[in-house]
């Protein structure tokens, strides 16, 4: 494969950003005139507590094949879904362990995590839900036939979690031709974690969360498929910029972008050509998509 120089690309970019400035029309376009894809953040996570079982089962009963989750590590070294680095905002752990401030993940063993509840602060009738290790959910996944828009959560809190998440994927079953093709994204904000999982795995695609200046987008469309912004980030110089790049399989670099829980912003950034829209609440998104596109 031939890689070309990091300032040819630039130029490219910067030529291409030019000729939207010079053409409203062209800027105002969506460049894969497709509906976007809808990921049920964290599960649908309006509906039911955030990363547990019950929130992509949640997801699956409203129709939804994507969902997204956030992986990290406890003391004794196992994968749990959790996006909080501190488990006091999701668990009654402040009960549970009072003298353990400020309850950390990464300072507590699995048994005890277990002992949790991560599902009454959401509402009584999710009493009793746990936080699930990384084994669990990849198994309610699959059972629920959906795919998923996996984060690294603060990888540099755990190093070598790349690796040790890859592995459990591929326990899970999830590292064969037609997971990885179709059903599983890796994504982070930390772009150093990103760029170890696709040496590890060239196959894999991967996503970075946030916005790199447009100059430094080639840098990571060598290693990143996807760029993922919060939407208010999302513009259309932005997105053609992003679309105009190829990432490391050689097709153009895709945007999804979060976290997207009204109408009106759905339909905003669908219009402005994202990929892919992040939302705690994906049938609101669905909803305004079907009815844009039936408007014509």
């Amino acid at each position: 494969m031939r890689i070309r120089p990091v300032a040819t690309v630039v130029a490219g970019v910067l030529m291409g950003l030019s000729a939207l400035v010079l053409s409203p029309a062209a800027a105002q376009a969506a460049p894969h005139g497709r509906t976007p894809e809808t990921v049920a953040h964290r599960g649908a996570s309006s509906y039911a507590p955030e990363n547990t079982l019950a929130s992509i089962d949640a997801a699956a009963r409203l129709g939804f094949d994507w969902v997204e989750n956030d992986v990290q590590r406890t003391k004794d070294g196992e994968l749990v879904i959790l996006h909080d680095n501190s488990l006091a905002r999701t668990t009654n752990v402040k009960k549970v362990f009072p003298d353990r401030s400020p309850w950390s993940v990464s300072d507590f063993t699995l048994k005890e995590i277990e002992k949790l509840d991560a599902g009454s602060w959401f509402g009584p009738k999710f009493a009793g839900e746990r936080v699930p290790t990384l084994e669990d959910y990849m198994d309610e996944v699959e059972d629920n036939d959906q795919s998923l828009l996996m984060e690294l959560k603060s990888p540099e809190l755990y190093p070598g979690i790349e690796l040790q998440t890859l592995r459990e994927l591929r326990r899970a079953g999830w590292l064969d031709r037609d997971h990885v093709k179709n059903r599983l994204i890796i994504q982070s904000f930390n772009a150093d974690a990103i760029k170890t999982v696709h040496e590890l795995r060239p196959d894999l695609k991967t996503g970075f969360l946030g916005n790199p200046s447009v100059a430094d987008l080639p840098k990571f469309a060598k290693y990143c498929d996807q760029i993922n912004p919060v939407h208010t980030a999302v513009t259309p110089q932005y997105v053609a910029a992003v679309h105009a790049l190829k990432g490391p399989h050689r097709r153009p670099l895709d945007l999804y972008t979060w976290t997207v829980d009204d109408a009106a912003t759905a339909v905003k950034v669908a219009d402005l050509g994202v990929d892919g829209i992040i939302t705690n609440k994906p049938d609101v998104v669905r909803a305004a998509l079907e009815r844009r596109d039936k408007d014509g």
